[in-house]
């Protein structure tokens, strides 16, 4: 339940920050917007770690440098959210951005990138992708 609830908060934040951040890029330029973003992302995850002090830096050494490149995507989020909402609109932006995901997110778990245990993809996974892409293509008529 408790994955469930949080799910849910990502998506509600993903939704308003990527709101928030096209309003931004308006006034200042998109880079600007994913600069201050992550900025202000990274001010909070400092205050909240330094605040929870759970985890441990000892093992840093150990995670690999792909495993690193999340801020980098994140970058790369935000410029691509904030310029989709400015085409397509933000309930269309999310249709797409929950396709992609849950595209991305069969091939990792099929062929276990980054370690993730294997994934047997069946028939219903492949109809509910098939079902959403055709709800966006509905939304936009």
């Amino acid at each position: 339940m408790k994955g469930i609830v949080f799910g849910l908060l990502a998506g509600a934040f993903i939704t308003l920050q990527g709101v928030a951040n096209s309003r931004i890029s308006q006034d200042i330029g998109t880079w600007q917007a994913a600069t201050i973003t992550q900025f202000t992302g990274f001010v909070v995850a400092l205050l909240i770690l330094l605040f929870v002090r759970d985890g441990s830096w000892h093992q840093f050494k150990q995670v690999k440098p792909l495993y690193m490149s999340g801020g980098a995507f994140a970058a790369i989020i935000i410029f691509s959210n904030v310029t989709a909402i400015h085409q397509i609109g933000v309930t269309l932006m999310i249709s797409a951005l929950l396709i992609a995901q849950l595209s991305l997110t069969f091939i990792v778990d099929s062929t276990g990138w980054f370690g993730v245990v294997k994934q047997k993809m069946r028939l219903p996974q492949f109809i509910g992708i098939g079902m959403m892409i055709a709800g966006v293509v509905i939304l936009k008529l």
